[in-house]
């Protein structure tokens, strides 16, 4: 399935992947040895065959045909550093990278997948994501669907110089892929504001939904069409956010509160999921009551009427319309 396309690959390609591996397990990732034979054996480098590196004058590109050797050499490291890569900017903004492998993998670890399950991906990126799924699952078990045709179009060719062939759609993800569910598992790899109801409509109940939201990462059990319940993961999370449907908070204005704070990132993670019914101040001093509490201590009740975020319990105190 696949990975046995990879064309051109070097001593020096293999020798970077299993480098990367290695340092992914050792942060406590992979410890199921069907998502290690995936990271061993699918080629991120096709994956980005360019890729950009921010600076002060703007972003720079770095790519695998590089004339210059030791550039050509930047672009190989980076393909397989564990970090994010900046993959398609325009204008100035970023539209979309690759995010860093090593959270890629406890995600991958999160989702629980079951051999022959469904799954579908929200964000196509590069197709690196997609290949691991289809590597582990198989291809015919896994849709990656983007809103831009770019993205869609550029993730299926690398797919396709990999050697996996998965469904890529092109749609808005708020929306889903109705014409491929029912889902077993959907990912999303884009930040949503809330999450979407269509999701719950296209998951066989008990299925498990995971998707980065505020900046964290959580992790939902489907019930019916109509309920879905779970806790934020430990790990932050930052991502590019979904396009589409579901729009874009509106930023707040924390004039006032301490530099403290506003540089903490669970008080931020705090203060993003109860935007809209919480005065940063009062969230401010919620957050000293509650002993700064750490991202697995909130979690998300989806129902077919309403959602809200909420701290230690879904009917405690302390519940936020998302």
């Amino acid at each position: 399935m696949g990975a046995a396309a990879e064309s051109g690959d070097s001593y020096a390609y293999a020798e970077e992947r299993a480098a990367l591996v290695t340092e992914i397990a050792a942060a406590g990732a992979l410890k199921d040895p069907a998502w290690r034979a995936a990271f061993t054996q699918v080629p991120r480098h096709l994956f980005v065959p360019y890729w950009f590196r921010p600076g002060p004058g703007g972003y720079e590109r770095l790519w695998a045909e590089d004339p210059d050797p030791r550039r050509r050499a930047r672009w190989l490291h980076g393909a397989y550093a564990d970090t994010a890569l900046a993959t398609r900017v325009r204008d100035g903004v970023l539209l979309s990278s690759s995010s860093q492998p090593s959270l890629m993998a406890r995600m991958l670890d999160e989702l629980e997948v079951r051999d022959g399950q469904g799954v579908l991906e929200i964000g196509a990126g590069t197709g690196y994501n997609a290949a691991l799924l289809s590597h582990r699952l198989g291809e015919e078990h896994v849709t990656t669907l983007d809103l831009d045709p770019e993205i869609a179009e550029s993730a299926r060719a690398h797919l396709r110089r990999a050697g996996y062939a998965p469904t890529v759609e092109t749609g808005d993800g708020a929306r889903g892929c109705p014409a491929r569910a029912p889902f077993d598992r959907i990912m999303a790899t884009c930040t949503v504001p809330s999450v979407p109801r269509a999701w719950l409509r296209q998951c066989v109940p008990g299925a498990r939904i995971l998707a980065p939201l505020s900046t964290g990462l959580i992790a939902l059990r489907v019930r019916d069409a109509g309920y879905a319940e779970g806790r934020f993961l430990p790990t932050p999370a930052y991502f590019v956010p979904l396009r589409g449907g579901l729009g874009v908070p509106t930023p707040r204005y924390t004039g006032g509160l301490p530099r403290t704070a506003l540089e903490n990132d669970l008080f931020r993670f705090l203060l993003s999921l109860s935007t809209s019914s919480l005065d940063p101040h009062e969230a401010l001093a919620l957050w000293h009551l509650e002993g700064r509490p750490r991202r697995e201590r909130f979690g998300v009740t989806v129902t077919s009427t309403g959602q809200w975020a909420w701290l230690d319990d879904p009917d405690g105190p302390y519940a936020w319309p998302l």
